[in-house]
Order: C-alpha cells, then structure tokens, then sequence
C-alpha cells in the first residue's frame, strides 16, 4: 500500500515539474484554436509547431497506450459482447449502484448484493484546485448525475488562468466538456468504461468538437481509491485532450482527493496537481 501511494506522488511530482515554462500558452492556445484551418504564418513556424508537437505529445501517446492496453486486457473475455455488454451472460451489468463508495467495505461505485440496495439516483458533485504555478492556476468543477446503474451524465468545467508578471497582463481560459457515460465493467470494486460527447472552448474561441473517452475507478480497502480518466477531442483540427488520476480518501459520503491532470489545448499542455473536494447526494 505504501508503495503504491509512493509510486501515484512520485508521477505527480514529475509531471509537476516537466511544465515550468509556462509563459503565455493560454493565449497560444486560443490563437491555434481561432485561426482558419490549414493556415500557419509561415513554413519556418510550420516545422516549429510540428517539432514541438512531436516532443509535447510522447508523454500523451505513452499514457494513452497504456489506458488502451489496459482495457483491451480487462475487457478481452466479454469483448465479442460489444461495448454494451450482454445483460443475460454478464452478472456484473446488473450490479445496483450503491449510495456512496464504501457505505460498506465489500463494494465502491456498485454492489452485487441485490437485497441490500434498489436502483436509485445518485448526484456526484467535486470541484479541484489544480495548480502548476504563480502564474498558472485554475479550478476543475465536474458533476454527474447517475439516474440508476446503467449509464450516466457527466459535466466537468475547467476555468484555467495565467498571468504575465512582466507585461502585467492576464489570461483565462473556459473549457467545457459534456459526456454521456457507460460503465461496461461493474464490480464490487472496480468499475471501467467509455465516454462520449463534447467539448466547448469558451471566451474568444467560442468552438465546440465531438469528445470521447476512458474511464476507471479502483476501490481498496481502508477507504482509499484510484480514479483514472481520459478525455480525446478535436477544435478546429487541433487536439483539446485531457488526462486525469486522482487518489481519494472517503468519510462517509464524502471524499478528499490528490492528483495530477495534464491537458493539451492544440500545441501547449498543462501540467497540475489538483487538490479537491466531493460529495455524493
């Protein structure tokens, strides 16, 4: 256990520090994500871009394989079933969501006792500080709404802001991400599965581009779980991705959390380390 929790501070702690330049890449963003498709200012900028893309996207390509082997893996025996699953062969897909993580020990997002709990609404409400620097900074708000075990509604609203001291200038920036989601895996507890919606970029941008993505939560013992999200989408023929692990310790129907996300808006990525707070209704 205490390696584990050694090994998710260690990650965050190096994705914290890969991204120390962080001058003005909120307004690089917004630039690549208004300008007219297939346009760049000049070759010599062109060759930038793309070497610049190259090096900032390895840590993305290294995370995404492993989401995507991991569930290839998980997945492999009930995946001629399709990403719904089949409801008569699978007795996992008709486990109860339960009110909160661990109102008993046994179980986290969903429970196999059918006697213990019928199929209820649940809301899930947190809302994060991410921080990477003085001058970089923001605020990560995401709601679910579950109506029963089957799927749910997902919102998160990230509210970024940058300041540069020297020019004494400010910039913020809104993203706006909208999934529908689908638990294919349900156990007691673990639970894995996909997303699909939208992604919308606020203030000058004003663009909106289809989003999908993976989802995971591992649930130990001592009250104590692993989510883990990843979030692909696409403005403007320019990537707006998103990649979240968090460790949750939870009392009762609440829950404290510490993490790291890391976001590519077209060229830039920001690195955080996100401190939060949520409660589930």
């Amino acid at each position: 256990m205490k390696n584990q929790l050694l090994l998710f501070f260690v990650i965050i702690f190096c994705g914290f520090h890969s991204n120390i330049n962080s001058q003005k890449k909120i307004e690089k963003s917004k630039e690549a994500l208004t300008e007219s498709s297939g346009v760049r200012n000049n070759s010599s900028s062109t060759s930038s871009s793309r070497s610049s893309s190259s090096s900032s996207s390895s840590s993305d390509n290294l995370f995404v394989e492993v989401i995507i082997e991991g569930f290839i893996y998980i997945t492999y025996g009930t995946f001629k079933y399709g990403l719904i699953g089949n409801y008569n062969n699978e007795e996992h897909l008709h486990n109860k969501l339960s009110p909160y993580p661990f109102k008993e020990d046994s179980y986290g997002n969903f429970n196999s006792n059918d006697s213990l709990y019928k199929n209820r609404m649940r809301l899930d409400l947190e809302n994060s500080f991410v921080y990477n620097s003085k001058n970089l900074f923001g605020n990560h708000l995401k709601a679910k709404i579950r109506p029963f075990q089957y799927f749910y509604l997902q919102t998160d609203f990230h509210q970024l802001y940058e300041f540069d001291r020297i020019n004494d200038k400010s910039y913020k920036l809104s993203i706006f991400q909208f999934n529908l989601c689908y638990d294919r895996i349900r156990f007691n507890r673990f639970n894995l599965g996909w997303s699909l919606g939208a992604t919308y970029i606020g203030n000058e941008v004003k663009k909106a581009g289809f989003a999908y993505g993976l989802n995971a939560d591992y649930f130990l013992s001592r009250r104590i779980s692993f989510t883990g999200t990843a979030k692909w989408s696409s403005i403007n023929t320019h990537p707006v991705n998103s990649f979240e692990l968090q460790s949750k310790l939870h009392k009762k129907n609440y829950y404290f959390s510490l993490g790291f996300e890391h976001l590519k808006i077209a060229e830039p990525t920001y690195n955080f380390v996100t401190l939060g707070a949520g409660i589930y209704f």
